[in-house]
């Protein structure tokens, strides 16, 4: 763990004294950082590449783990728009015990994984093992509870959910695609893709009660105007559970804890710096957990 792991009070003295450093602002450092070199597991995207909505109509039929296995397959091969390759920074204050002051700051995809070009895209659904597939594969994790509503406080574009009825058809490929076409028609006069948006799905999160729940997926969020989400979060569905409400936001493995790059492993492990990102205490092992994860649906 990062603190932890040093051995003695010199060790962490130093530790914290390092944090303090001055130089650049955390943001600017950050800023600078998340780019590039975080999304170099992301392979480009072929100009022959399947639109979204052509992806989407051959799947016209098909829910639940067999669509997620058709997605996976097209998001691996780099088949998701340009624009989620350029990460967002998203930083948390904190203070430690000692009253030393943190910034975490993530770098996370600014919109929901999608399938397709730029102009062409479709936000796709995942259960649990798939979107960890995916994360795995890429070098990035699920955000916590509390990642996603800094994601929302710190939106450029954020808008309002936009619930549908609530029927057996839920996780059906044409509900999906209907609700990709309101969040579209909300988005119509925000500007071009890219900017860091938030608001319209439910996120899959990282969460303790994924180690007491095995079999189960974490959701939470969708927030309302008025920063409270619809979603508390909650382990009731299965794990390869998903239907059109529901987001898959990346953020990567790497992190910045006042501007130093840091895994974000061992953050969300560490006594201390995890409550700054979850309000659930240390999340040990988090990278194997989506490794396990991500097993289920590769095989």
């Amino acid at each position: 763990m990062l603190i932890n792991s040093l051995s003695g009070k010199l060790a962490r003295t130093a530790f914290l004294a390092l944090l303090a450093m001055s130089g650049p602002t955390i943001a600017q450092v950050a800023a600078k950082t998340c780019s590039g070199a975080l999304v170099r597991e992301i392979p480009k995207r072929d100009a022959g590449a399947p639109s979204g909505s052509a992806v989407m109509k051959e799947l016209s039929e098909r829910r639940g783990t067999a669509r997620d296995r058709a997605v996976v397959r097209q998001v691996l091969s780099g088949n998701m728009p340009s624009f989620l390759r350029r990460l967002s920074v998203v930083s948390i204050p904190g203070t430690l015990p000692s009253g030393q002051e943190v910034t975490v700051s993530l770098c996370v995809t600014p919109e929901y994984l999608a399938v397709g070009s730029d102009r062409d895209f479709v936000r796709v659904p995942l259960g649990l093992p798939a979107a960890a597939h995916v994360a795995d594969s890429f070098g990035f994790l699920l955000p916590t509870p509390r990642m996603v509503d800094a994601i929302y406080r710190q939106a450029k574009k954020r808008i309002a959910p936009s619930p549908m009825k609530p029927t057996a058809q839920m996780e059906s490929t044409d509900y999906l695609m209907r609700h990709n076409e309101t969040v579209d028609l909300q988005l119509a006069d925000l500007g071009d893709p890219g900017p860091l948006t938030a608001g319209h799905k439910k996120d899959l999160v990282l969460s303790k009660r994924l180690l007491s729940k095995p079999g189960r997926v974490a959701i939470y969020g969708w927030h309302r105007p008025n920063g409270k989400p619809i979603q508390p979060l909650s382990t009731v569905h299965g794990a390869a559970y998903a239907d059109y409400s529901h987001g898959v936001r990346l953020v990567s493995s790497t992190a910045y804890v006042n501007g130093k790059p840091t895994p974000l492993e061992d953050i969300l492990q560490d006594s201390e710096l995890s409550n700054i990102v979850t309000g659930e205490g240390p999340i040990r092992d988090a990278d194997r957990m989506m490794a396990g994860l991500s097993r289920l649906i590769a095989n």
